[in-house]
């Protein structure tokens, strides 16, 4: 639902997939991979994503570091209001016609 409101572009790919799979930390590669991005692409944003505290690191495994979808960011809880919000409205209408 996300992606059909605002569009189907790789920042938005992204934030999807991190939005609907909050609660788990991703390495970059399986962020690109599971997001539907290439990984050059996700490495062209992604500095941003860290600098405005979107993303942050939670640990490291190996070489990894892994990273997740900043949840106490203000601007993310409203992010994810929306989208818990546009999901229970399309919701809503598929059961109005039914």
């Amino acid at each position: 639902m996300f992606i059909e409101v605002f569009g189907n572009n790789p920042i938005m790919k992204v934030l999807d997939f991190l939005i609907t799979f909050q609660s788990f930390d991703y390495s970059l590669t399986e962020i690109a991979k599971n997001s539907g991005v290439s990984y050059s692409t996700l490495q062209t944003f992604w500095d941003k994503l860290k600098k405005n505290k979107i993303v942050i690191k939670t640990r490291r495994v190996g070489k990894s570091d892994l990273f997740k979808l900043n949840t106490y960011n203000p601007a993310i809880k409203q992010l994810i209001k929306l989208d818990w919000n546009l999901m229970k409205g399309s919701q809503e209408e598929i059961t109005a016609f039914n």
